[in-house]
């Protein structure tokens, strides 16, 4: 399955968003307890504009992270929904625009406004082209049974399970487990 750049890019910052909660995170912590934690994300995703690394601002991206898991176990109509919720709140206008060294592509706010409102329509506007495609079953939570990582499968045949190769293993090394009991 192939999305405009931009479009893959936001869902897979989503994806890595949604994957800092204790739950669905390597270190069974929460990843984004803090600004500093925060401000390494941003940085290191190459996300762009206003950051004010304050508390405010993290408690506005903690609960982001938390309307981007639920969008992501919605069905397709219920998804739209709180994907036209998300845009309409921001009061979002799409538009193209070119800058740090990425080709056009769409932002629907302006580069200053709050970075969880930026977060939320940026994801919105993502996940317009994955509703608008029929492909709202490529979003999904990791299957292995103590992980609630969320996954985007971009294969071509749609049969990723797992949210990393570590909770395939471990799951496939259970499977094993029980075979060889019995």
């Amino acid at each position: 399955m192939h999305f405009a750049p931009d479009t893959e890019d936001a869902l897979e910052f989503a994806v890595a968003l949604g994957n800092t909660v204790p739950s669905a995170s390597r270190t069974g912590e929460d990843e984004l307890a803090a600004p500093e934690q925060l401000a390494t994300m941003i940085a290191d995703l190459r996300y762009s504009g206003r950051v004010d690394h304050d508390l405010a601002e993290l408690r506005d991206v903690q609960e982001t992270r938390e309307r981007i898991r639920r969008v992501w176990s919605l069905d397709r109509d219920d998804a739209a929904v709180e994907v036209n919720a998300m845009l309409r709140e921001a009061g979002a206008l799409p538009y193209l625009l070119r800058h740090d060294g990425f080709d056009w592509h769409l932002h629907a706010t302006a580069q200053d406004a709050p970075l969880a409102e930026r977060i939320r329509v940026e994801v919105s506007m993502a996940l317009v082209d994955v509703i608008r495609s029929s492909e709202t079953g490529r979003l999904r939570v990791c299957e292995a049974d103590d992980c609630t990582g969320l996954l985007l499968d971009l294969s071509r045949n749609g049969s990723k399970r797992f949210c990393s190769v570590r909770c395939g293993n471990r799951m496939n090394m259970i499977a094993f487990r029980r075979r060889a009991q019995s």
